[in-house]
């Protein structure tokens, strides 16, 4: 299934309490529970004024619909190709 690293642009972000962060996530697992299993959180990086999320799921369509139900940007949505780390290398 595909990976989609999403950019949500959010002013602020890296100054989000930590129970803004947990209302946000629980907003999110909510949506993705409606929407059922194709579609799936792995993690998210907050940084000062972004928020980086990968997700897995079959299309950007059904990322895009997400960020719609839970009212959050998606102000770019990048299908990942390959993965790479320092095994890589070797």
């Amino acid at each position: 299934m595909p990976k989609y690293l999403i950019e949500r642009q959010i002013p602020g972000a890296g100054q989000l309490f930590a129970d803004q962060l947990k209302g946000i996530s629980q907003t999110s697992c909510s949506v993705l529970s409606a929407m059922g299993p194709q579609i799936q959180w792995q993690q998210s990086y907050v940084t000062g004024d972004k928020i980086y999320c990968v997700y897995i799921a079959p299309n950007e369509e059904m990322v895009r619909e997400h960020a719609r139900q839970g009212g959050f940007p998606a102000n770019s949505v990048s299908e990942v190709t390959t993965i790479i780390d320092p095994t890589t290398a070797e």
